[in-house]
């Protein structure tokens, strides 16, 4: 390959060596000692072993000077190096004549530039034409997954996956089972119904017993003999009320209870539907033991007349309203969130109105006298048990109790459901 447009030396008579404004080359070791003018060359032989040369180029002409590239043999050569090589003329130098830009064996004092291409290193996986690739086959999308509301079926997202977990929608169902965990596991409900149990057989069977000995007890029912353990039982059950719900507050348990059932009303209503359940289960079976019992012994001196309404009344009646009384607990527990406020306030509602109306003496005061007897707790079991209190002048008869009662727990249940529902826990 011959270099474009080389400059072109100025020859300078005295020395007659050629001017360009490039530095000197320095001179190689193949290189014998420097040209006399004029003569022949004297060669000097070279210290060492020489490197092999390259061949020379074809119709090479005098005084030509080649540019050859070749591989240098050090360890740390770079393929493509080039390496300037000049070779002297055979018959001496003649006089120096301008560079030509011209083609090999044009001219004398031709400069040539030869470049070999470094080796390349031979491709370890060829690619095939693009004519002989196989053709891709398309891969079908990933279903996109799209977040489901909380509560629905999550495996609709990916079809091929079946969770091992089976995912339902919870229902009331749900709710009704933890709180029955919850009343049955805890140490109170055993304590409170069981202490009731024993108080309502134990003082009605006293009772039946001492009453049993008498000559006679004229028209009194012997089903009422049984009012006397009642009402130390009612005394039991309207705590367990209260602990329902106020010791969920008290300990904590009731965020959990939230968390696992966010819907707040069926969560009232599962405590509602469970407690009220147990405690109607037991007491009508108690009363309905007490009731056989004072039967029994008390049945051959009395003169009263017992039908099927009177043993509906003080066992299936009692029941009833002892659960609903419980559940006017069990909602004042809820909104005052206090174990043991809301149990001193049901207290209270039995016993501060019978206890009041007795101090009442003043002739002024006789009708709120009345009034307070005859509704007081006392008082309503009374008639449910088909009697009533001699001193007490009007009040309710017959079922009028129940519906009272029931009455007051449905407007505290809906109040602790709002309060429930505004308040956070």
């Amino acid at each position: 390959m011959t270099s474009p447009q080389q400059p072109q030396p100025q020859p300078q008579p005295e020395t007659g060596a050629p001017q360009t404004g490039a530095q000197p080359m320095p001179p190689s070791p193949e290189l014998s000692t420097p040209f006399e003018q004029g003569g022949p060359p004297s060669p000097v032989p070279a210290p060492g072993p020489m490197p092999p040369a390259a061949p020379p180029a074809p119709a090479q002409e005098p005084g030509t000077m080649m540019l050859q590239a070749q591989p240098q043999p050090a360890p740390a050569k770079e393929p493509g190096t080039m390496m300037l090589q000049a070779q002297p003329p055979a018959g001496g130098h003649p006089e120096p004549k301008p560079l030509a830009a011209h083609g090999p064996g044009k001219e004398g004092g031709t400069m040539m530039l030869t470049a070999s291409a470094p080796p390349q290193a031979p491709q370890q996986h060829p690619q095939p034409h693009p004519q002989q690739q196989p053709p891709q086959q398309p891969q079908a999308p990933l279903p996109q997954q799209h977040p489901q509301p909380f509560g629905a079926n999550w495996q609709a997202a990916a079809p091929g996956y079946v969770s091992p977990i089976p995912v339902r929608p919870t229902h009331l169902g749900h709710a009704l089972a933890a709180e029955w965990t919850k009343i049955r596991s805890v140490r109170s409900t055993v304590w409170t119904l069981g202490v009731m149990t024993v108080l309502v057989l134990g003082i009605g069977v006293l009772v039946a017993t001492s009453v049993g000995s008498m000559d006679s007890v004229g028209t009194t029912s012997p089903l009422f003999f049984g009012l006397f353990g009642m009402l130390l039982g009612v005394l039991c059950v309207l705590p367990l009320g209260v602990l329902v719900t106020s010791s969920e507050y008290g300990t904590g348990m009731i965020r959990t209870t939230l968390a696992a059932c966010p819907a707040r009303g069926r969560v009232l209503v599962a405590k509602a539907i469970v407690f009220f359940g147990l405690t109607f289960v037991v007491t009508t079976v108690v009363t309905g033991l007490v009731a056989l019992a004072d039967n029994a012994m008390i049945g051959g001196i009395s003169k009263a007349e017992i039908g099927a309404a009177d043993w509906l009344r003080s066992t299936v009646g009692i029941g009833l309203y002892v659960s609903f009384l419980g559940l006017l607990a069990l909602a004042v527990g809820s909104l005052i969130r206090h174990s043991a406020g809301a149990i001193t306030l049901m207290i209270g509602v039995v016993l501060l109105p019978f206890v009041l109306s007795m101090f009442m003496f003043a002739q002024s005061l006789e009708g709120l006298r009345n009034f307070l007897m005859g509704y007081s707790i006392p008082n309503q079991l009374t008639v449910m048990y088909g009697n009533k209190f001699p001193f007490v002048d009007g009040g309710p008869s017959g079922w009028q109790p129940l519906w009272i009662v029931m009455g007051l727990a449905a407007l505290a249940l809906g109040g602790a459901y709002a309060a429930l529902r505004q308040r956070d826990v």
